[in-house]
């Protein structure tokens, strides 16, 4: 049995049922069905087998659920890629995987490089678009062992490379049959696709659903990081069950929710969660907690109510077929409330990094705590107790890896590319929280002798290669590194991040108009940094969509305003986004009488005028 198997079993008994939708286009689980085996067949032809690795590099969309359903029945191994990647990192990620062929959309594939792999485009229907490759008749799909693989996902790494990690039919399985079972999916249910394809909660957010016959519903891309608007399409669209990155569920939670809405179940995971659950929430708040490596999920549990305490919301408990240890370095239980690292053994740990053996063998140890003949713990790095009532409470991690908004991140992957440039002589990259509770990434950077340090040079060369939430928000020159007798980098004698030691390519320049000032005042405090210079970047200082979000809600707040996030994003610096408030607010006076607009300059905060 694989996750094809269970599809096709939904596509012969309710061939006209919806599988998924994206706006106004749908696909019956007749037609995914359909077009899959058709693209199967193809890939057939192009070599495609058990264990061979497919890339798919498109958008959120019922084409990339027609390619990786194509992929497995198949027989191969899909390799999701996020289309937003830089075109370096592209390389690197097809090159690892070995891919020999891709599947991708018309208008993603012109950011793709050229290489030795073939690509192949589907349109918005699923359907093969490219002129050479016709689709082939449809034909049975291959069978799967559950320890062919599945899919591979690449995440950050140490060594300056990312790794891929192979997840097999039976993690994936095992993934789903819990899944199923503890949150009672049918074919009534109506989930979403909410994460970036190259996420492996996306992995989590299609399969369970696809093989219970419920419906997949796709978030619309310009509500995906605004909370009020998300809130309403998924009470407007019906949805039943959602999984949410750990800062959009933290702001989804807070607000108000009508009464009847269909929603049973809020999923979050892949950071810290900081926030505990409340008594009128209409649904279920469910804290998830998994690495890659162990096929999405490890441990789950109901979030509480909130609670007079500062303890963190607990991870849950091992899901089905799934063991949690607590150990100290010489790999033994500790008992309750004592802090070791957090292994994770059972069924859905993967066989291990791609081409990496060593690696491989480092973090993926033999279970000694296990009777079953190869049986394996995966090594999560990450600091962990055992509650007294069995739940596991997440401490932080054991080693150098970050989390920022649920990216797992690797600073040795960032300063490898860093030290390339020439005007580079070390770098260290770290994440500080100094100024609030969002986390940041800095960069510390020794210049080479005579060489000029420019920030916004180091930003580019950087997104050449690494994803946008890998590039540092903050540069701090500095002479030498400060290295501690073990010789590592002495994190305790890093300068804070001051305006005299940040690297800015321009001088400081107060605020002029009142709008500005707002503004200014407004970030320092959303961002968490010291000032805001009026020719500041937004995204640069650390912001991010679910950033602007904020930012576009308190605007309308204050001024009854609405400034897109798409002007946010084409004008994001102070100066720019000021100007684009004013002439919001001067469009609206112009469009009232005299007396109308008297009164909203009087209500204006500050006295602001434009």
């Amino acid at each position: 049995m694989s996750v094809h198997d269970l599809v096709q079993r939904h596509a012969s008994a309710t061939p006209g049922a919806i599988a998924v939708a994206a706006g106004e286009v749908k696909l019956t689980y007749g037609e995914l069905e359909s077009r899959a085996n058709e693209l199967a067949s193809l890939l057939r032809s192009h070599g495609v087998a058990a264990d061979v690795p497919v890339a798919v590099c498109m958008r959120r969309s019922p084409e990339l659920v027609v390619a990786a359903l194509g992929i497995l029945k198949a027989g191969g191994a899909y390799v999701p890629l996020d289309p937003t990647h830089p075109a370096g990192r592209f390389s690197m990620l097809l090159d690892d995987s070995g891919t020999t062929v891709v599947l991708s959309q018309p208008d993603v594939a012109e950011r793709l490089p050229s290489g030795k792999w073939r690509t192949i485009f589907l349109d918005k229907n699923g359907r093969v678009a490219s002129k050479a490759d016709p689709p082939a008749s449809a034909a049975g799909q291959a069978s799967a062992h559950p320890d062919n693989l599945a899919y591979i996902i690449f995440t950050s790494g140490s060594t300056g490379r990312p790794k891929g990690v192979q997840i097999t039919h039976g993690n994936l399985l095992n993934l789903i049959s819990w899944h199923t079972r503890a949150f009672e999916i049918t074919a009534a249910d109506k989930a979403t696709l909410h994460a970036s394809p190259g996420f492996d909660a996306s992995v989590w957010e299609l399969w369970p659903y696809l093989a219970a016959g419920a419906s997949v519903h796709v978030v619309p891309e310009d509500i995906r990081t605004t909370p009020e608007q998300l809130r309403d399409w998924i009470v407007s669209t019906g949805i039943t069950i959602t999984f949410l990155s750990t800062a959009m569920a933290e702001s989804m939670i807070d607000l108000p929710w009508p009464a009847g809405t269909a929603l049973r179940f809020l999923l979050t995971g892949a950071d810290t969660l900081r926030r505990y659950s409340w008594p009128d929430l209409p649904f279920t708040f469910v804290n998830n907690y998994g690495p890659t490596e162990c096929s999405v999920v490890a441990t789950s549990g109901a979030v509480p109510v909130a609670v007079d305490t500062e303890a963190l919301p607990p991870i849950g408990r091992p899901i089905d077929n799934a063991q949690a240890y607590v150990v100290d370095e010489h790999m033994n239980c500790l008992p309750a409330g004592e802090p070791g690292e957090l292994l994770i053994g059972g069924a859905g740990v993967g066989r291990g990094y791609l081409n990496l053996p060593e690696l491989t063998s480092q973090k993926f140890v033999p279970d000694p705590f296990s009777k079953a003949k190869g049986a394996r713990l995966y090594r999560t790095g990450d600091l962990a107790c055992i509650l007294p009532d069995g739940q596991i409470a997440f401490l932080g991690r054991m080693d150098e890896q970050i989390k920022i908004r649920g990216y797992r991140i690797e600073p040795g992957e960032i300063t490898a590319v860093l030290d390339r440039h020439p005007t580079v002589e070390s770098s260290f990259v770290t994440a500080l929280s100094e100024y609030s509770n969002e986390k940041r990434l800095v960069a510390y950077v020794v210049p080479r002798k005579n060489f000029p340090l420019s920030a916004n040079e180091l930003r580019h060369f950087l997104g050449q290669e690494l994803h946008d939430y890998m590039v540092p928000s903050t540069f701090v020159r500095i002479e030498a590194l400060p290295i501690s007798p073990s010789g590592k980098v002495d994190r305790a004698a890093l300068p804070r991040p001051t305006p005299e030691n940040i690297l800015d390519d321009a001088p400081f320049e107060e605020p002029q108009s009142q709008v500005e000032s707002w503004l200014a005042t407004f970030l320092v405090g959303l961002l968490g940094v010291p000032r805001v210079s009026r020719d500041d970047n937004f995204f640069n200082l650390g912001g991010h969509s679910l950033m602007g979000a904020q930012l576009i809600a308190k605007v309308q707040q204050t001024f009854d305003v609405e400034l897109s996030l798409r002007r946010l994003f084409d004008h994001p610096t102070v100066r720019e986004i000021s100007a684009e408030i004013e002439r919001l607010i001067q469009a609206k006076l112009d469009a009232m009488s005299e007396e109308e607009a008297q009164r909203i300059l009087e209500s204006a905060p500050n006295g602001i005028s434009v």
